[in-house]
């Protein structure tokens, strides 16, 4: 567990990455420890993506499409 004193606590640099790395710092005057620094700790739930094949399925069917009929679809306006 890493620990600063009151002077060296002014780095927040160091500080921000232990407590993002969840790391628990002790602050220390002299050689007593007066307080600990916890990191929060937020529970994130899972980003639930859609089903993209079957949204595809559901969009363009059984067709598939080359990529060089789309590049002149695309180009073919100018």
């Amino acid at each position: 567990m890493p620990s600063v004193n009151l002077r060296q606590l002014r780095d927040t640099r160091r500080l921000k990455s232990w407590l993002r790395a969840g790391k628990t710092v002790e602050l220390k005057e002299r050689d007593r420890i007066i307080a600990r620094i916890v990191p929060e700790m937020s529970e994130q739930s899972p980003v639930k993506w859609p089903d993209f094949d079957t949204l595809a399925k559901e969009i363009l069917g059984d067709r598939v499409l080359p990529g060089s009929d789309l590049l002149i679809e695309e180009r073919g306006r100018y």
